[in-house]
């Protein structure tokens, strides 16, 4: 059967790209306000200083600041975000464009192998997988008092709670059917949830955290994390659950996500004391990260150094 290329005609869906690509903007970083304290007469004695909250303590708080941001960002773009911005809305609206063709393409012929090797990999974008990577972290960072771990941990799960919420207000903005549904039709407004892909939003989001915390000094750390990202984003493409734009844009949400909820809530400290460790560490020891197949059940550790 002959398909065409779907060609963006009606007006809804006009209006309906345009309001989710300015939501993209979102990873433009916020400046937070410092109060000042209120001079005190020299007769009273100097109010100490309050202990920093805990980013456990401020964990809800910093996601209903995140949503705020999240969602206003429109309202704030810049010259300096076309840049970014420029390349992704020509990119998602050609991917639009033609979503009928590629969907189409993809769901013909009776691929048991490839979806299967698909269906694992997508498994590593899940809430499960994702929520796990946190949990992990974290735990093990309280567990040896590894204040970056411990970070690496809440920050990871604070992006992931805003990138669901996030891409749960798409889906039911956009109600774009699947693939499978309708010959790869891919109107919006239709009833479906496919806008955009939920595993890409949550595999970028943690591992962009996950970059950021270590990429710095283990560029491994951040090129594995991105590579594992875009696996999970391609497999949902070729697992017949999502069409291209839908993971483009869930990818850019994620990474958008991920980044601003580090820049804004790390903690600058910890970035000094791992440069004094890297200068110190002996060029003997090297730089180490897990790997992981699941198609092979295989476990390893990677290992790099640094002459």
């Amino acid at each position: 059967m002959r398909r065409n290329i779907l060609t963006v005609s009606k007006p809804q869906r006009i209006a309906a790209i345009c309001a989710f690509i300015m939501l993209m903007t979102f990873n433009v970083s916020a400046q937070n306000s410092q109060g000042t304290l209120t001079p005190q007469p020299q007769t009273e004695p100097t109010p100490q200083a309050k202990p920093t909250p805990s980013l456990e303590s401020r964990f809800l708080r910093n996601i209903l600041n995140d949503q705020y941001a999240i969602w206003t960002a429109p309202f704030r773009i810049g010259r300096g975000d076309m840049k970014m911005l420029g390349p992704l809305v020509l990119s998602t609206a050609a991917l639009m464009a033609t979503d009928r063709y590629t969907g189409g393409e993809i769901i013909e012929g009776n691929h048991s192998t490839r979806l299967r090797i698909s269906k694992d990999i997508s498994y590593g974008g899940s809430v499960y997988a994702t929520g796990g990577i946190a949990a992990t972290f974290y735990l093990a960072g309280r567990a040896t008092n590894n204040r970056r771990a411990r970070e690496t941990g809440l920050l990871s799960a604070e992006a992931l709670v805003d990138s669901s919420i996030v891409v749960e207000v798409l889906k039911a903005a956009s109600q774009r059917p699947r693939p499978l549904v309708d010959d790869a039709s891919g109107e919006f407004f239709d009833g479906g949830n496919s806008f955009p892909s939920g595993h890409a939003i949550s595999a970028w989001s943690v591992a962009t955290v996950v970059a950021y915390e270590y990429g710095e000094h283990r560029p491994l750390v951040r090129f594995g994390a991105y590579g594992l990202a875009s696996a999970v984003s391609i497999s949902r493409y070729t697992g017949q659950k999502h069409f291209l734009s839908d993971v483009l844009v869930g990818s850019a949400f994620g990474y958008g996500i991920g980044r601003y909820v580090y820049r804004t809530h790390h903690d600058a400290s910890l970035d000094e004391d791992a440069g004094a460790q890297m200068k110190n560490r002996s060029k003997l020891i090297p730089l180490t990260s897990p790997l992981y197949s699941r198609a092979s059940h295989a476990y390893g550790l990677a290992l790099a150094w640094d002459f």
